[in-house]
């Protein structure tokens, strides 16, 4: 069984639960969320902090929970999950931006981990982390679906809400922008 198989089993098990859900088993919903907790967990992590991240998660969840008997589509449950993700982490930005900062010069300090004791291999997977956390949120949102997530760009599309040439857009300079620093940090050093 190849991996598009399985990928093919994955999706029909989350249409099953979410149709499943639709009906009213309260059983199916904690199904949902044991399926996809870790995943939307980690993913809102790449966009925030851990405190932040498990309040966005509770978020997520009370919005599929009162969402999932309307939706017509159960088949592209995966992308639904993830959609409401991305709205619920926009809505804390929109809170958050809405208020002057006054913490700037706290954030301006924060450091990353300094990777020197760790192999080589560590040592790379942190500074792409840490390049990854320094890239405007939108960016740093599409890589973070797209490669860490694993979502189709059509997928991200209907997450996002956003035409595909714009997932591709986003991706091209994501990408070009990560390229661009890591390779400046490894001429530095």
């Amino acid at each position: 069984m190849g991996d598009d198989d399985s990928a093919a089993r994955r999706a029909l098990e989350d249409e099953w639960i979410a149709v499943r859900c639709q009906l009213g088993e309260r059983a199916a919903f904690d199904e949902l969320i044991r399926r996809w907790h870790g995943p939307i967990g980690q993913y809102l992590r790449h966009l925030t902090d851990d405190d932040a991240a498990q309040d966005l998660a509770q978020d997520v969840w009370l919005r599929v929970l009162r969402g999932i008997g309307r939706r017509r589509d159960p088949a592209r449950v995966r992308s639904w999950i993830f959609g409401i993700a991305h709205r619920t982490w926009i809505d804390t930005l929109r809170k958050k931006y809405a208020v002057v900062l006054t913490d700037i010069e706290e954030a301006e300090q924060r450091e990353p981990p300094d990777p020197a004791a760790a192999d080589d291999l560590e040592r790379d997977l942190a500074a792409v982390e840490r390049e990854l956390a320094r890239l405007p949120a939108i960016e740093r949102e599409a890589l973070t679906l797209f490669y860490l997530r694993e979502l189709s760009i059509s997928e991200i599309a209907e997450a996002l809400e956003i035409p595909i040439g714009t997932v591709k857009s986003r991706l091209h300079r994501a990408r070009r922008m990560l390229r661009r620093e890591l390779n400046r940090k490894e001429v530095d050093s």
